[in-house]
């Protein structure tokens, strides 16, 4: 990875993911690697014993993370193969995944948009042993962390569940976090919204809008009426 890293790229990074003072990245460290490349060297790497995950996770360097995070994905969804399905295996790196996410490790919006639909969402939607049978107490506890990626985990876990046509998890966080101070939460609210509209059923969104719109941040409303009509967008902000 460190091989791979470029300056330019790594002053560009910084800078792209708020990393200075009192800014939401504060004191990341990039070497420089793209997504793409990042991606390509992983294939190389992709049955790294979990113990050694679990390490590069503890790394002060951002793309090592990253990488960390690609391979745990990786094995998931390998472990989770109809003739091979290992639901031993899919808990124990569920397990590693929440570790690094409570230590502060997942601490980026790449980071968690990279991981928590897989590795929470789907672990919790697909069932298994140590899933909870349906049990949504761990979105609950994590949307109301005071740690803003925990949080953020927590709704882009829903995008499981939205994928498979059940929009219940995300309506049942999303009027708990309407009142998020934090703007990286408006967003990722608000996008899950739109994806229900989408994907599972308009009249879902359009009712929740109808109730919760008038207390919306701007970022989110915005986000969750993206592909309404400009007369319903209109509507909406008016409501505000």
């Amino acid at each position: 990875m460190d091989a791979a890293g470029d300056p330019i790229d790594a002053e560009f990074l910084q800078r792209f993911f708020k990393t200075g003072p009192g800014q939401y990245g504060e004191g990341d460290v990039f070497v420089g690697v793209r997504v793409p490349v990042t991606r390509a060297i992983v294939k190389g790497f992709e049955r790294m014993p979990l113990a050694e995950v679990s390490a590069l996770l503890e790394s002060p360097v951002h793309e090592h993370r990253l990488a960390a995070l690609i391979v745990l994905v990786r094995q998931f969804e390998s472990a989770g193969k109809v003739r091979m399905r290992d639901d031993a295996a899919r808990a124990e790196i569920h397990a590693a995944y929440l570790d690094a996410v409570r230590a502060g490790h997942v601490n980026n919006w790449d980071l968690v948009d990279t991981s928590a639909e897989y590795l929470v969402g789907e672990f919790l939607r697909s069932g298994g042993p140590g899933a909870g049978d349906g049990d949504l107490t761990l979105l609950d506890e994590l949307a109301a962390s005071d740690a803003l990626w925990e949080r953020r985990v927590a709704v882009l876990a829903t995008f499981a569940f939205i994928k498979a046509g059940d929009a219940g998890p995300i309506l049942r966080l999303a009027p708990t976090l309407v009142d998020d101070r934090e703007d990286l939460m408006h967003k990722a609210v608000g996008w899950m919204l739109r994806e229900t509209g989408k994907r599972v059923d308009r009249e879902l969104l359009t009712g929740f809008l109808d109730e919760c719109a008038p207390r919306m941040p701007r970022t989110m409303l915005s986000y969750a009426t993206e592909h309404l009509s400009p007369a319903e967008r209109a509507f909406y902000r008016a409501l505000r």
